[in-house]
């Protein structure tokens, strides 16, 4: 049975997350001074997001910052440690959150896919990557450069789950 057929608890963890815990040694407390130094940038940057999640353990708000890409309704996030990303396991317990991202802060509901097909199709119509500090990279990416953005896409969703997280509604 190829690993495309199986369900998604059995596929494959992608490498990254076997070696999660050295991101969560070395990674964290940089991404957490990153994230106090350059806040207001980090806050208003295009293609990043601060998502702010309830601890599964703690119930404390847990902030990590991740890059996005937006559409008309929502965004798009993904784990490069699958499900082993400490904010994965808190959107599964609670996919309550709070992101800031354009200098919007605003309460949102987050939706963990792991239907390959519907990754693939989300990825496909919203490619994305980290963005670059030079737009003419973020150019490239976007035009010439999306046909291999979108191939990589497709292969790198089949074992990660991707998150849309779009706005909460009132009531």
């Amino acid at each position: 049975m190829s690993e495309q057929h199986l369900p998604a608890n059995r596929r494959a963890e992608p490498l990254a997350a076997r070696l999660h815990f050295i991101p969560r040694v070395v990674i964290k407390p940089t991404q957490t001074t990153l994230i106090r130094i350059f806040r207001r940038y980090f806050e208003q940057a295009p293609g990043w997001v601060l998502l702010t999640t309830t601890g599964r353990k703690t119930g404390l708000p847990r902030e990590v910052l991740l890059p996005c890409e937006r559409f008309a309704g929502g965004m798009i996030v993904m784990s490069t440690y699958g499900t082993r990303s400490d904010w994965m396991r808190n959107l599964a317990r609670d996919p309550r959150v709070r992101v800031t991202c354009a200098g919007w802060v605003i309460d949102a509901h987050a939706e963990i896919v792991d239907d390959l097909a519907e990754k693939r199709s989300l990825v496909s119509a919203h490619p994305f990557c980290a963005p670059a500090p030079f737009g003419w990279v973020n150019f490239l990416h976007r035009t010439l450069l999306r046909p291999l953005a979108v191939a990589f896409l497709c292969w790198w969703v089949s074992n990660r789950p991707v998150v849309v997280v779009r706005p909460r509604t009132p009531g």
